[in-house]
């Protein structure tokens, strides 16, 4: 990726970092979630300071990053993990928390 294209460069608390594109956050506010349109740094945030980190039982690679924005009431951001890194695959306001394997903090 280049640095000029990127959103979004973050540490998770689980030593790896996730990086969005403008490009990809485009996608996720126009396309999948227009309430998140100037909401970055919550997705920040949510990645780098989450109150929960919770991984997809049918894809392991898949984690579920919340984070609270107010009662009952989370920011999650999606990010599969790969070999050479990670990328958001998408992030939305939720009131509930998913199911999934409770990953950090244990």
């Amino acid at each position: 990726m280049d640095a000029a294209d990127a959103l979004l460069d973050a540490l998770t608390p689980l030593g790896f970092r996730v990086r969005v594109t403008r490009q990809r956050w485009e996608l996720i506010t126009t396309a999948k979630h227009p309430v998140m349109a100037g909401r970055e740094d919550f997705v920040r945030r949510a990645l780098e300071a989450p109150d929960e980190v919770r991984q997809r039982r049918i894809d392991q690679q898949v984690l579920l990053f919340y984070k609270t924005e107010e009662t009952k009431r989370w920011t999650c951001a999606v990010a599969k993990r790969l070999t050479q890194g990670a990328f958001l695959i998408t992030a939305y306001p939720t009131d509930a928390i998913k199911e999934g394997i409770r990953i950090w903090p244990k």
